[in-house]
C-alpha cells in the first residue's frame, strides 16, 4: 500500500514538473469585453462606441471583415494588421435616429484563431 501511494505521488509530481504551459502560437484575439451597454441614450445622440481587444498570439491578427446584424450600426475596423502583445479598437457607430430597444450583433471575420468573433451591443434609445 505504502508502495502504491508513493508510486501515485512520483507519478504526479513527475507529470506536474514535465508539463509544459501551453503558449498561443499564431494570433489571438483577446477583447476588453464582448458586450456594451449602451444604457439609455437620447434620440440623435453620439451612438459610437469602441470595443478594445490585444493580440496575445504570436503573429499579427489581420481583420479581412466586419459584418453587422443591421445596417443601423456602422464599424469600421483597424486598418493594419495588429501586433504581438500590441492593442487594437473596433469603432461601432449606432444610429439613434430610431427610438426604442436594440440589441445588435457584430462579427469580426480575421485569422486569428478565433478567427469570428461576435460582439453586441444593446441598449435604449429614449423618444424626443
Amino acid at each position: 500500500m505504502k508502495k502504491l501511494i508513493f508510486l501515485s505521488i512520483f507519478y504526479f509530481c513527475t507529470f506536474s514538473f514535465f508539463a509544459q504551459e501551453k503558449k498561443l502560437t499564431g494570433p489571438v484575439f483577446k477583447f476588453d469585453k464582448e458586450l456594451i451597454n449602451y444604457g439609455k441614450v437620447d434620440y440623435k445622440s453620439e451612438g459610437k462606441r469602441v470595443f478594445t481587444f490585444k493580440n496575445v498570439g504570436t503573429e499579427p491578427i489581420i481583420i479581412t471583415d466586419i459584418k453587422t446584424s443591421c445596417d443601423c450600426t456602422v464599424p469600421s475596423k483597424p486598418d493594419k494588421p495588429i501586433m504581438p502583445n500590441e492593442k487594437g479598437s473596433i469603432e461601432v457607430v449606432y444610429d439613434t435616429s430610431k427610438s426604442g430597444g436594440f440589441s445588435k450583433v457584430i462579427t469580426i471575420f480575421s485569422n486569428a484563431k478565433n478567427g469570428r468573433v461576435m460582439l453586441r451591443i444593446k441598449g435604449f434609445v429614449a423618444k424626443k
